[in-house]
């Protein structure tokens, strides 16, 4: 289960931090390590800070985007602190998002993201995300090393993964309701999208509506039936609209077959 659980580090400008991540990672049984864009990598100072854990940098997968390091991931928790203007589900405690995590990567990968040293995730990478987490701290001073947050709630997930009644150490049971991919979800919004501006419905930009939609489809978290069903709705009002706008109802995105 734990080999499901990926760790993804966005824009790390401090070597460093990559294997102090790392060493975090390796203390929780942790090992599937992603980079998007760092600063500089591979590097000895990201070697010499693992400490023991270099096959956690050697390993580690480097990509250029935020959506190529978690397009299989079916939840993806984006470590931040907490944005009212972002309406996501939000984690105020890490033991309940690490319970959560640990559940959904019974069967499927799933991604904690950390952002930047100085100034974290986007607003735009955080809408990458599934949900939200913050780490509870000293209100006056709550600033933490990018390794020590990887730490936290590698720690979180660990002791949920320990602490599972059917697990025992072992691989627990697979999901009966298997939910989408994030490559997945992100076709139907797409689709969802084009839809709601070609029925009219987009008339008022400012209203936002294309993020409350997509807040609202994060919380409802639509297994991969569902999904599928609501692709075939999507895909027959497309076919009132006009035949040549159809587009296939599964949740892969494949072209309609003839």
């Amino acid at each position: 289960m734990l080999e499901n659980i990926r760790i993804v580090l966005v824009q790390t400008f401090h070597p460093g931090n990559i294997g102090a991540s790392a060493r975090a990672m390796k203390t929780m049984g942790l090992n599937q390590l992603t980079l998007v864009n760092p600063r500089q990598f591979p590097d000895e100072e990201a070697s010499r800070l693992a400490a023991g854990a270099e096959d956690v940098v050697d390993n580690a997968r480097v990509v250029t985007t935020l959506e190529e390091a978690i397009t299989d991931c079916v939840q993806v928790v984006g470590a931040s602190a907490r944005l009212r203007n972002m309406p996501l589900p939000h984690y105020d405690e890490p033991d309940d998002m690490a319970r959560d995590i640990v559940s959904f990567a019974s069967d499927a990968p799933v991604a904690l993201v950390f952002g930047r040293e100085r100034f974290g995730l986007t607003n735009e990478e955080i809408r990458c995300c599934t949900h939200q987490v913050s780490i509870p701290a000293n209100p006056d001073y709550g600033i933490l090393n990018l390794s020590q947050a990887v730490q936290v709630l590698a720690y979180e997930v660990f002791r949920a993964w320990r602490h599972r009644p059917d697990s025992n150490f072992k691989t627990a049971a697979p999901r009966s309701t298997p939910l989408p991919t994030q490559q997945q979800v992100t076709q139907f919004h797409d689709h969802l999208h084009r839809v709601m501006q070609d029925i009219g419905f987009l008339t008022q930009p400012h209203a936002r509506t294309g993020d409350h939609m997509h807040a609202l489809f994060t919380r409802a978290q639509p297994t991969r039936k569902e999904l599928s069903i609501l692709r075939g709705f999507l895909n027959s009002i497309e076919q009132k609209a006009g035949p040549s706008r159809c587009v296939d109802a599964g949740v892969n995105g494949d072209a309609p077959k003839k």
